[in-house]
């Protein structure tokens, strides 16, 4: 080998190569560990007395005993519903994919998946295609789908079109199956689909929040949507801070999880004097209607689950950023009285110096274009 192509030529396929091969390889271990702890879960409370015992608590129980990062009780609940729902895959796992668990984990499991009499008229997708072709995250989502024949059929579209998991979210919202069921030519309605779809790549299996949690990595760079929200966003959280004014910052990227789906709040502050919480959204682009109800989920999410008794309601700022445009909305709800408007107006910063600032910003990295 002389030529310096050849060397890049081959290492790139070598990493390429090997990139897919460790992708696919958590992609199987995260969907397996997830349906066994389901399963281990079950067999518990099949026991009377351990039913009886813990009854309601005992997923709250064991996410505190466990201190797994990501198994909050929420998540132990769907590791159950996922076991439930695809029980073939149990069978599966001595068979396919004894190469993939130690022996002491594979002697507790069943040599063949116990009977799920409420499938038994519906085809079933193979257990094998459904761990290696699909990531937990597209389980997530055909967890939701109650209908077993309905969810089959998004399993067997999204392992053909190879969908991502934004594009399975996409297809469903667009009622992909009922269009089929009304259509004609079916086979036609599948290959249109298909050839409007992105295919998935190997990387975005693993850019989620649930192998992310797996791994035990951050989840920063997750999240981040672009090198310019970044950017702004790296400026804000020092600008809001040099304000002054009782400012505490609290979190970046807040993360908090509303029903099955996790949510991630730009930025989070304390505001001492005001004794509140400062929720900070900023999007880039021009204002979505969409926008607001999105931050007030947010605010209404804190003042539910997280203000203290002696805490204020939250208070939200929306910042649009596009270029040689700049708008600030105030998202106040819940606040009613008097005197705390006042103070949360003459304590907060006002919109034009946050409009001036957004406006400075976006001119400089215009200028480095």
């Amino acid at each position: 080998m002389n030529k310096l192509e050849d060397l890049v030529s081959n290492i790139g396929s070598l990493h390429n190569t090997l990139q897919q091969k460790a992708v696919k390889s958590i992609n199987q271990l995260l969907t397996i560990r997830n349906l066994l702890i389901g399963f281990y879960i079950v067999e518990f409370e099949q026991d009377g007395e351990n039913r009886a015992k813990y009854g309601k608590k005992l997923l709250a129980e064991l996410a505190e005993s466990l201190k797994i990062k990501g198994l909050t009780a929420p998540e132990l609940s769907r590791c159950r519903q996922f076991y439930l729902t695809y029980p073939q895959i149990l069978g599966a796992l001595s068979q396919k994919f004894q190469h993939l668990l130690p022996q002491p984990i594979l002697g507790t499991l069943p040599q063949e998946s116990k009977p799920d009499r409420s499938r038994a008229e519906n085809p079933v997708t193979p257990a094998e295609k459904i761990v290696s072709q699909l990531s937990y995250s597209h389980l997530v989502e055909l967890l939701k789908i109650e209908d077993d024949l309905k969810r089959t059929f998004y399993e067997i579209e999204c392992i053909k079109g190879t969908w991502s998991t934004r594009e399975l979210k996409r297809q469903i919202s667009s009622q992909y199956y009922e269009r089929s069921a009304l259509s004609k030519n079916k086979k036609a309605l599948s290959a249109l689909t298909n050839q409007k779809t992105v295919p998935k790549h190997a990387t975005d299996i693993v850019k989620n929040i649930y192998a992310f949690e797996f791994l035990e990595l951050g989840v920063k760079q997750l999240v981040e949507e672009s090198d310019l929200e970044t950017a702004l966003l790296d400026q804000l959280q020092h600008f809001i801070l040099e304000l002054g004014n009782g400012f505490c910052f609290e979190a970046r990227q807040k993360r908090i999880i509303i029903g099955d789906t996790y949510y991630f709040i730009d930025l989070v502050f304390y505001h001492r004097l005001l004794k509140c919480h400062v929720l900070i959204e900023l999007k880039i682009g021009a204002f979505d209607h969409g926008d607001i109800g999105q931050l007030n989920t947010y605010l209404n999410f804190y003042k539910k689950n997280i203000i203290q008794v002696d805490d204020n309601p939250p208070v939200g700022l929306l910042l649009v950023a596009e270029k040689d445009h700049a708008l600030v909305e105030y998202a106040t709800a819940g606040m009613d009285e008097n005197l705390f408007v006042q103070q949360y107006m003459l304590q907060l910063p006002d919109t034009e110096t946050l409009e001036a600032y957004l406006n400075q910003e976006l001119k400089k990295f215009s200028e480095h274009e």
